[in-house]
């Protein structure tokens, strides 16, 4: 997954209710007698020695590890730069491309899971652009920083490095594979440890239940997930609305009516088609009042849930609409500075460095470093200073 900060939290920060969770660093002897100590718990839970003793030796501090999880993004990322990272030009065309590749993989996981096929691919792409990127840190030395560092969370890493220590132990992922976020997820769609004991499934019916090579297996995990999050073949994730002029009606994900009751509402598709029917559905404007609205069901809420952010949940749905062959969304978001591609981004920090903006190797993500290059960027310019990766900096630059 790319760095953290171009996502806002990740789902398992969600999990951990968005607390700091880290005491005081590790310091090199007390995590060699940590280390050892998970050691003998692993095995004592049923762990092979062996597979214990392999994937924990040579864990060291990592720095990094630490410093994710005891801070929160300094960066809010708004929802016009996100969805223009998220669902861009080059994932679309590669969601089109994999879709017919893995077209018989998929519609045997909408059969089985009653989960749009759309909806499971798009999740594969955001999450690890289809498998290509599947996180930098080896989980089980990520996972023994977090455990032995004290805290009001150590109890929940040592959980989470015991059952990624006994999936390998089982068979299921090599030792070597698991590569991941700093906080334990691993594999093509970024599973925790513990949602892979409850929901990964082996699709291609080797034995295995690999999330990490097997893309069958990842995509019906997936299915899995989001059936046992509440999705129903039936309903969609919903549509975007528009709303009838002055509208001071309910609004809000918890306020839910059936289609047929927001079309007496004046509210229609936004193609101007009628509502009708008895699904319930809520109304969000994500970007305010003055940005695009939709209608979301329940299917959009089991979206929600891997990752709790009503905007991940809207990149999915809108790139699950684009590589099927859908339209994008119709209403502009409320800014004239919009966010920029992945391919944008990566040439942003090219022309940052060649205007003597230096921002590093050029890698398309966007961190710390990045953002202080547009910062001066931006006061060189004139601009007020947001360090947002946008069209205004970037055309300044020479960016088409």
């Amino acid at each position: 997954m790319t760095e953290w900060t171009d996502f806002g939290a990740p789902r398992w920060i969600a999990l951990l209710g968005g607390l700091a969770i880290m005491g005081s660093p590790v310091e090199a002897a007390s995590l060699s007698s940590c280390v050892a100590s998970l050691k003998k718990q692993a095995v004592q839970s049923g762990v092979r020695a062996e597979i214990a003793s392999g994937m924990l030796d040579g864990a060291t501090y990592d720095e990094k590890v630490i410093r994710f999880s005891s801070s929160q993004p300094e960066y809010k990322t708004p929802i016009w730069d996100y969805m223009a990272f998220l669902v861009d030009p080059e994932r679309i065309s590669d969601g089109k491309t994999l879709l017919r590749k893995h077209d018989a993989t998929l519609k045997s996981v909408e059969k089985r899971y009653g989960v749009d096929r759309h909806i499971v691919l798009a999740v594969w792409g955001i999450e690890s652009d289809y498998g290509q990127f599947q996180g930098d840190f080896y989980t089980p030395h990520a996972l023994a920083n977090l455990a032995c560092a004290g805290g009001r969370r150590s109890k929940y890493f040592r959980g989470e490095l015991i059952k990624t220590l006994k999936i390998a132990s089982d068979g299921h992922v090599a030792p070597k594979a698991f590569r991941g976020s700093w906080a334990g997820a691993f594999g093509q769609t970024q599973f925790m440890p513990t949602t892979y004991q409850r929901l990964a499934v082996d699709h291609d019916g080797d034995g295995h239940k690999d999330l990490v090579n097997s893309v069958p297996d990842a995509l019906a995990s997936t299915a899995n997930f989001l059936k046992d999050a509440g999705w129903r073949d039936h309903r969609p994730w919903g549509y975007e609305v528009t709303l009838p002029e002055g509208y001071n009606g309910p609004s809000g994900r918890k306020k839910r009516a059936p289609f047929s009751t927001w079309a007496q509402r004046g509210v229609t598709k936004v193609d101007g088609k009628r509502l009708s029917g008895n699904t319930e559905a809520a109304l969000i404007q994500p970007a305010g009042s003055n940005g695009p609205a939709f209608l979301v069901t329940r299917n959009f809420e089991a979206i929600r849930s891997y990752n709790v952010s009503t905007s991940y949940a809207l990149a999915i749905s809108l790139l699950s609409e684009l590589v099927s062959g859908g339209e994008p969304f119709k209403a502009p978001w409320p800014t004239a500075n919009p966010g920029l591609s992945r391919a944008q981004r990566l040439d942003l920090q090219k022309l940052l460095n060649s205007n003597g903006f230096n921002v590093g190797e050029p890698d398309g993500k966007v961190g710390p470093a990045t953002r202080a290059g547009i910062k001066k960027a931006e006061a060189h310019f004139g601009l007020t200073v947001t360090g947002r990766p946008a069209w205004e900096v970037y055309f300044r630059l020479g960016g088409r």
